[in-house]
């Protein structure tokens, strides 16, 4: 995932790899990135926290079996929502990086690599989920018989290796250190520049939005079908009907939800890279554009810290689990228990 260096730094020229580089540099304010800084730590801390509580409520209910992918959704997630922290509370310190160790710091930490590992894991996991919804739905018998555990955890494995593959590739590429300041992932190819942004585009945006909506509609329509024919029962015509009506509801409510949420959250950053992409001057357009590609990253990154509770919590083994860790619920509980003890 295309990256930019929040460093400011002053006109200078360098040579990075026998490349001479015009650095050029100038972010925001000093207070503004401290404050976008704080912010993302507090949503990475939220999210661990989410991540965290959904995970022990999957095992808590013991539906860590039976929905491994959701589990993987949410270790993917909760492995950026850390790295999260880390990474920017290393930026909140401002060291100044030098020797191995400095360089480590810029290429796992600073430039965000490890965090989009987690992100772009958790995007490809996304697409696995609702496809394995799809092929159990509208092709139940084809899943039963083929559709074994070793293509899921295969899939599982897939969403991990390929992230990191892609993101460390790019990373190690594409970004530098000079003077104790870490560049992350500028590409100063012009073709090489757009073949990746398209890339990103198309891989992590337009696809995925693809297979939500035929997946979903798919489904949808395989409900609506499976409802009419269980109407035709007239002794079970009433129950089947209003069951049926919910699991349609609910099936459109996730579609919206699933499709709108990411369309939302993650347009605003492609968008910024195209606009990088179109500019001429790549510096410059960094420069005027600073405040939307801060909070266009902001919105990525809050994605990934909401997304336990659109996925996780719709399973009741799993709510009953976070009810019961709830005070008021459990003194609500009690009390109804003492009152019909006394009656």
């Amino acid at each position: 995932m295309t990256n930019v260096s929040d460093a400011t730094t002053t006109m200078e020229e360098t040579s990075v790899t026998g490349v001479t580089v015009n650095i050029n540099v100038t972010s925001l304010s000093p207070g503004t990135k401290i404050y976008f800084r704080l912010a993302v730590v507090v949503i990475g801390v939220i999210g661990t926290a989410a991540n965290g509580l959904i995970l022990y409520a999957l095992v808590a209910s013991k539906q860590h079996k039976s929905h491994v992918l959701i589990v993987n959704q949410n270790a993917l997630d909760l492995f950026g929502c850390i790295f999260l922290v880390i990474s920017y509370a290393v930026k909140l310190s401002d060291i100044h990086l030098s020797g191995w160790i400095g360089y480590w710091l810029c290429m796992l930490i600073v430039n965000d690599n490890i965090v989009w590992c987690g992100i772009i894991g958790s995007v490809i996991n996304l697409a696995i989920i609702t496809v394995e919804r799809y092929l159990k739905v509208a092709h139940y018998a084809w899943s039963k018989a083929k559709l074994h555990n070793s293509m899921i955890y295969s899939a599982m494995a897939f969403a991990w290796i390929y992230s990191v593959v892609y993101n460390s590739v790019f990373s190690f590429s594409a970004s530098f250190m000079v003077n104790g300041v870490c560049y992350p992932a500028i590409i100063e190819n012009e073709s090489l520049k757009n073949f990746h942004l398209l890339y990103n585009f198309v891989s992590f945006y337009v696809i995925i939005l693809l297979i939500f909506i035929f997946c979903y509609w798919r489904i949808l329509l395989v409900v609506r079908r499976q409802a009419k024919i269980m109407s035709n029962h007239a002794a079970a015509r009433s129950n089947t009907s209003q069951t049926h009506k919910q699991i349609q509801t609910n099936v459109i409510k996730t579609m919206i939800l699933v499709c709108g949420f990411y369309a939302v959250m993650w347009l605003p950053i492609q968008i910024t890279q195209f606009i990088w992409a179109l500019s001429e001057n790549l510096i410059i357009s960094m420069n005027s554009h600073y405040s939307i590609y801060y909070a266009s990253m902001f919105l990525a990154f809050m994605y990934t810290c909401t997304n336990p509770f659109i996925y996780a919590t719709k399973f009741d083994p799993v709510k009953q689990v976070l009810l019961r860790m709830m005070p008021c619920k459990k003194t609500t509980n009690q009390a109804s228990i003492q009152l019909t003890m006394v009656v």
